[in-house]
């Protein structure tokens, strides 16, 4: 499936290819909870890399941060947004270089309403953040231990 994405002030538009076009992560990690101006997380995707196509790029930045596991998101990974409205595009982590995640937020193609989520880094959660319940709910105190392609292939839910 190709997704769509662009940012609010429109300097920044995307695609690229998903075999699993579920907005099915959410992060609570500090990076993840304060620069998501959302619901004291951030809901992310799993995407091909290599098929990403961008138009705008010199309206792009990245912020690179040290992980809550101690472990630098540079040599290539970190948060790429719109620098002139700031809006969080997708993030990369270098550890699995075939994976781009875009955030569901900056995503304009319809999506499915996922039947399971995945909930990481839930120790680093606001206080005032309840966590979902429930068989449909995978509830991680860290981060995730397997791409997520690999994820999304365990679980059923890869389209590839």
């Amino acid at each position: 499936m190709r997704l769509n994405g662009s940012c609010a002030c429109g300097a920044v538009s995307f695609s690229v290819e998903t075999p699993a076009p579920l907005p099915y992560c959410r992060c609570y990690c500090p990076d993840c909870r304060k620069t998501s101006g959302g619901g004291g997380f951030t809901a992310w995707m799993v995407a091909l890399a290599e098929t990403l196509q961008i138009e705008g790029e010199e309206n792009i930045a990245v912020y690179a941060h040290e992980c809550p596991d101690g472990r630098d998101s540079v040599d290539g990974g970190g948060r790429r947004f719109c620098k002139h409205c700031g809006s969080h595009l997708w993030f990369f982590d270098p550890r699995w270089p075939r994976d781009l995640h875009p955030f569901a937020s900056a995503i304009d193609t319809p999506l499915p309403v996922p039947v399971k989520t995945v909930d990481y880094y839930t120790r680093h959660k606001a206080s005032w953040v309840p966590l979902p319940e429930g068989d449909a709910h995978e509830i991680c105190e860290d981060a995730y231990t397997v791409g997520m392609i690999d994820w999304h292939k365990q679980n059923g839910f890869y389209e590839g």
